[in-house]
């Protein structure tokens, strides 16, 4: 997938709604072969950009955690979130 711009990528949450409906519209069914391909389509590039902002969560996660780990204070038990 192309890295669409900022100003172009829904949030998570957008990107996630919009799948679930792309994903409602093809199992009713009653569509075009071209109207369900255009929509597995959208719903191949929303899954990317959940996929982009679930793998940049995990990316910031390890980075907290990493630190949290380095820190000198940190205590040796292990603190839920």
């Amino acid at each position: 997938m192309a890295k669409v711009s900022d100003a172009e990528t829904p949030s998570y949450e957008r990107a996630r709604e919009e799948l679930t409906e792309v994903v409602r519209r093809l199992e009713t069914g009653g569509l075009t072969l071209e109207q369900s391909i255009e929509l597995w389509e959208r719903g191949e590039r929303l899954a990317a950009i959940c996929e982009e902002w679930l793998q940049g969560a995990r990316v910031k996660l390890a980075a907290a955690m990493a630190r949290r780990d380095q820190s000198p204070d940190a205590s040796s038990e292990e603190t839920p979130f």
